[in-house]
């Protein structure tokens, strides 16, 4: 076979070969045909290609390391590392720790509160008293003087007794012939939460508040109950919070009518198991939202963490209301629901904006001063926040505040325009890196958001609030791992709802429900028609103050004994 490779013919064959006269070999002369030339030329510009393909490749992969080296350490970082976002230093780093370091508690010479009051608690009588040889002189055996006064101690004591009511009521038998009357006459019936069951209202209180509030699966209180000698299955108790779940339903419609008059709120969501099978739906989680206004904290279940949970929420928001402002982290649903109502206003966290910086500067290590400058520069907008908000008169409008207030003002303003100016300079830069491209553009986008707060200095700078009011539903659903069935899932978003709104009124959730479910017995297993006495913003002021005190303390039967004994006449004559 003929070799295929173009001949190539060197000048320098027929040139003389001595010491003298013989051409270099960089400057030969070598000859080829037209055909030869093109295919080498063709093949060194196709290297040419290769090369430059195989060096933007390396690149493409260098950076694909580097990125996944990143997450990796971020992910290390949320697995293994310390759960605090604080930095002492400037740098980020944080600070060494004193030699001395400072003990727990409250520290020496910081004002107390003073003396706990305990007022409300009774107070249970025991006498104390010498035996009879004690009352005598051990040496001559002279009886001892009785000496005026006694020497008084206190001891706080909670005891838990589980106790059956025995409601007697004695039967009057008729007399007369009078046909209005019926031949046997008794007292009306005890009022029951729920007719013909055994359970009072102090049982379903304790169930209620220990689910929804404290946050303790139903098998652990089960258990407690039988160590005091009640006996309760699981699933008498599932099935009276299935009939009690009605009672809350007009609760819940004035809670939401009242929040949809307000203009001012915190909305947040998190994920929620429900282990039950719904038709159309894949898997079990689902999403607990909520929205916390100045007076209500309204929680809602849903299947899925689309806008149609929000635009559902807000559809009946009032229409007169003008400039309502909603505190959110920068999930796209309220973005959604910010574009059907064109009178609602995003504020964006700035907590989320400095999550983004120390997870960069976590991810990329080269990058920690740099992505620490903005931290400190988030921590100084936080601190002439603070400082405004010292001489901020709420009643008056921004353009007549005091003098200290638009100074401060003029120095919150700059701090952000610097950040602004900073933030457009940085993206302008060629050869910016992805890292602070990605967090610079975030900034950047949601910056109106941002700076809502300037103007309104009643609304916050993060979304901290919503956050936290999440995080008793959060610990619950870390004991209890969520529902077992959709009402549940419904009838824990509601209880949640009214126990939260009532501690945002600092009302005592004992009092409070032991009260709601006592008038709901009244009124034969259902709801009062008249929830004045029950909603905050209601009630007289009288009637508060007398729910932020504990639930009056009724004598349990030992108590009743004790009383007898140490006072029996008064005993005798009550």
């Amino acid at each position: 076979m003929e070799s295929t490779q173009p001949q190539l013919i060197s000048t320098s064959e027929l040139a003389p070969v001595n010491g003298h006269s013989a051409t270099p070999f960089s400057q030969q002369t070598v000859v080829l045909t037209k055909q030869a030339y093109i295919e080498l030329k063709w093949e060194a510009h196709y290297w040419r290609a290769q090369h430059a393909r195989l060096v933007e490749r390396e690149a493409a992969l260098k950076a694909q390391v580097e990125a996944l080296e990143a997450t990796v350490r971020d992910l290390n970082q949320r697995l293994y590392g310390t759960k605090s976002e604080q930095s002492s230093g400037a740098d980020g780093t944080s600070s060494p720790k004193p030699a001395t370091p400072r003990n727990r508690g409250q520290q020496p010479g910081s004002q107390g509160h003073g003396r706990s009051d305990r007022s409300a608690l009774p107070v249970v009588a025991e006498v104390h008293d010498l035996s009879e040889a004690a009352k005598h002189c051990p040496a001559c055996g002279e009886a001892f003087a009785p000496f005026p006064g006694t020497e008084e101690s206190s001891i706080i004591e909670v005891q838990v007794q589980a106790h059956i009511r025995r409601i007697q009521r004695p039967r009057y038998q008729q007399t007369c012939q009078c046909p209005q009357v019926p031949g046997i006459v008794t007292a009306p019936p005890a009022p029951r939460v729920i007719p013909k069951s055994p359970l009072g209202v102090s049982v379903w209180t304790r169930v209620l508040l220990d689910t929804y509030l404290y946050g303790r699966p139903t098998h652990r209180l089960c258990e407690e109950l039988r160590h005091h000698g009640l006996h309760l299955s699981q699933g008498t108790l599932t099935d009276g919070l299935q009939r009690i779940a009605v009672l809350f339903e007009p609760v819940m419609l004035a809670l939401y009518e009242r929040q949809m008059s307000e203009k001012l709120f915190h909305g947040d969501e998190t994920r929620w198991e429900v282990f039950e099978e719904v038709e159309g739906k894949t898997g079990h989680r689902w999403y607990l939202w909520v929205m916390h206004s100045a007076s209500v904290v309204f929680y809602r279940m849903a299947p899925g963490r689309g806008a149609d949970v929000p635009k559902a929420h807000c559809a009946k928001l009032r229409k007169d209301l003008v400039d309502v402002v909603l505190v959110c982290d920068r999930y796209s649903a309220y973005k959604c629901l910010a574009k059907d109502c064109d009178d609602l206003i995003l504020a964006y966290c700035w907590v989320h904006v400095r999550r983004d910086f120390l997870k960069a500067a976590r991810s990329w290590p080269e990058l920690e001063s740099w992505m620490f400058a903005w931290v400190d520069d988030i921590r100084e907008l936080y601190r002439l926040h603070a400082a405004r908000l010292e001489v901020w008169e709420e009643t008056l409008p921004l353009d007549q505040q005091p003098a200290a207030f638009a100074e401060r003002q003029r120095d919150l303003e700059t701090q952000l325009s610097q950040m602004q100016a900073h933030c457009e300079a940085h993206l302008q830069e060629p050869d910016l890196h992805l890292a602070k491209q990605k967090v610079l553009s975030s900034l950047h986008n949601h910056w109106d958001g941002l700076t809502v707060f300037v103007e309104r200095p009643e609304v916050a700078m993060d979304n901290n609030t919503a956050e936290r009011i999440l995080r008793n539903p959060v610990v619950g659903r870390k004991n209890y791992y969520g529902s077992g069935s959709v009402w549940s899932a419904h009838l824990a978003a509601r209880m949640f709802s009214v126990l939260q709104t009532i501690l945002l009124w600092g009302l005592n959730p004992h009092h409070w429900l032991s009260a709601f479910l006592q008038a709901c017995a009244e009124s034969g297993g259902q709801s009062p028609a008249d929830l004045s006495s029950f909603l905050p913003w209601q009630m007289t002021p009288e009637r508060r103050e007398e729910l932020v005190r504990p639930v009056p303390v009724t004598w349990p039967p030992f108590a009743r004994h004790v009383q007898e004994r140490e006072e029996p006449e008064a005993a005798d004559t009550s």
